[in-house]
């Protein structure tokens, strides 16, 4: 930046650095996604196309940030943790809020045609994010937990308010005051009885959200050839190119081309030395990280357990 008598203004930005040797995990929210939802016709109690399209923006993200080792979303949330010891930014939090922020939105609008091909953004969606830190991993796998339980929750809710509406032909407000008071076990009573939905049995990705982890996995390269180029045996006769006229080559140091032409110094071939064909040549496999969407517990100690790496 050049030196000028304007360059005191920069010293009115803070500073912001999230404390060292702490877990930061990232939240975002769809910003008025009742509404969004609604005029998009998204499909009640859960729209898969949508679902998906988070968890492939949230994807993005992951593979542009290795520094996120954790990601849980839900309806219009995702929920990402950074690396404990992770530096991105120098650790600036209004850069990290603003750039995942951005980020996630820029891809959530870029791959929107491909989950609603038919459906044309009425307006651009927005969403809101936040960080939080914690000190200890304990703090961390509680908010998972957290986001987890409340996903059932809110799920639970959904599908008997929206089977009251579509399937009992409730309006919206005879459905909520049904509702009001009741725990959970009542709530899978109606189901069951009334309409005759298991609760257990729908998708694991309505009950339970969408984890991304990553996990290595190993590619073998394809072999590349050395390809040998021969003369085509498929032309016609007045397709073929004009004959060389055969010549002796004096192959030695100083070459000749087959035509005669002075080339430029080539060596002697070896003596029983087999001339070089198109053999494949084999490389080493490797391993890549890959984000991987998953639909699974992750309250309790299993998930964790398997996952050490996560928190270390």
């Amino acid at each position: 930046m050049a030196v000028s008598r304007f360059a005191y203004v920069k010293s009115y930005e803070l500073p912001d650095p999230i404390l060292p040797n702490v877990y930061v995990v990232f939240r975002l929210d769809g910003h008025g996604f009742h509404r969004f939802s609604d005029i998009h016709w998204f499909a009640k109690p859960n729209d898969e196309r949508a679902l998906e399209l988070m968890d492939r923006a949230a994807r993005d993200v992951m593979d542009a940030y290795p520094d996120i080792v954790l990601g849980f979303g839900e309806s219009d949330e995702f929920s990402f943790l950074l690396r404990r010891s992770c530096t991105l930014y120098s650790r600036r939090q209004s850069k990290i809020l603003s750039t995942l922020t951005s980020h996630f939105t820029s891809c959530y609008v870029f791959h929107w045609p491909t989950y609603f091909p038919e459906t044309p953004l009425a307006y651009p969606p927005s969403f809101d994010g936040r960080l939080v830190v914690y000190p200890t991993q304990t703090e961390v796998r509680d908010y998972f937990s957290w986001r987890q339980s409340d996903t059932h929750v809110n799920n639970l809710y959904n599908t008997v308010f929206w089977a009251l509406v579509q399937q009992g032909g409730m309006s919206t407000t005879e459905a909520h005051e049904k509702l009001r008071g009741t725990v959970s076990s009542a709530k899978n009573e109606i189901l069951f009885t009334e309409f005759g939905i298991n609760y257990n049995k729908l998708p694991t990705r309505f009950r339970k959200g969408s984890t991304l982890v990553r996990e290595e996995e190993v590619v073998a390269p394809l072999p590349t050839e050395t390809m040998i180029r021969e003369p085509s045996t498929n032309l016609n006769d007045d397709e073929l190119p004009p004959a060389v006229p055969e010549v002796e080559a004096d192959t030695s140091v100083q070459g000749l081309d087959p035509v005669g032409q002075p080339t430029e110094s080539v060596p002697r071939e070896e003596e029983g030395k087999p001339p070089k064909t198109g053999k494949k040549k084999s490389r080493k496999a490797k391993k890549v990280s890959v984000v991987k969407v998953l639909h699974c517990d992750i309250i309790g100690k299993e998930f964790w357990e398997r996952r050490e790496d996560i928190l270390a």
